[in-house]
């Protein structure tokens, strides 16, 4: 392992609910009575994935990416089929070896673990098939990439979408009665939920040309723009 690249760090936010930390991006996990949920897989540089999380459950796991960028899919292989949206399925061949196995989720589907579940929410825009989990006992969801938290969403790229972004945002919404935490992939975690309205406030000044661009912090062919304590790539 490189110098450079940090060990994987497991922290328990709750009974039975970690976020694995990973160089910059997180994965969850949830254990229930009779299986765990791996939430996304991290880079796959940094150790093993699956170690760390034997080292926290003997369960079966389950393993469920919000959307297939690179970071977030780097150790599915030491899983079995990685579960998502089947619209998101082209982009994750895309950066998956030809052979990776994949299972479907579809819109409303139950992640029963026993004792505890996770329900699929369909959310496109910073890619096709992106989903949030929604877990209505403990009133939080697992959010991917989609929501800034001041974390920028990136939004460039042929996968990426505005249109479909803020008809998703507007979604998540109408079922803030649902949940009181947003548990991101990047940066602070949890958030607030009035994080949506302020993605979604950004983004559509953003295209609308209200926002000034400004040079991102490392090398993308994109420029940074910010609005409110959210901010995308673009």
């Amino acid at each position: 392992m490189s110098d450079s690249i940090a060990p994987l760090e497991a922290v328990e936010i709750g009974e039975g609910t970690f976020r694995i930390e990973d160089n910059g991006v997180r994965c969850f996990l949830f254990v229930g009575t009779e299986r765990a949920l791996l939430v996304d897989s991290g880079f796959g540089q940094a150790g093993s994935v699956r170690a760390v999380v034997e080292s926290l459950t003997d369960k079966p796991i389950v393993l469920v990416n919000t959307h297939a960028d690179g970071d977030h899919i780097g150790a599915n292989s030491e899983f079995g089929p990685a579960h998502m949206h089947p619209a998101e399925m082209p982009y994750y061949f895309k950066n998956a070896e030809a052979d990776a196995k994949v299972a479907p989720l579809w819109e409303g589907d139950v992640i029963d673990l026993g004792g505890r579940s996770l329900e699929v929410v369909l959310i496109p825009g910073h890619t096709p098939g992106s989903i949030v989990l929604l877990d209505r006992q403990n009133r939080f969801i697992v959010s991917g990439d989609s929501i800034s938290g001041g974390s920028p969403v990136f939004m460039f790229g042929g996968e990426r979408s505005f249109h479909a972004y803020f008809a998703s945002m507007e979604k998540l919404l109408k079922m803030l009665g649902s949940f009181d935490e947003i548990y991101p992939a990047h940066g602070p975690c949890p958030i607030e939920p009035a994080s949506i309205e302020r993605s979604l406030t950004a983004a559509r000044k953003l295209v609308a040309g209200e926002l000034t661009a400004m040079e991102p912090p490392f090398e993308i062919p994109a420029k940074m723009y910010e609005h409110g304590g959210a901010a995308f790539f673009f």
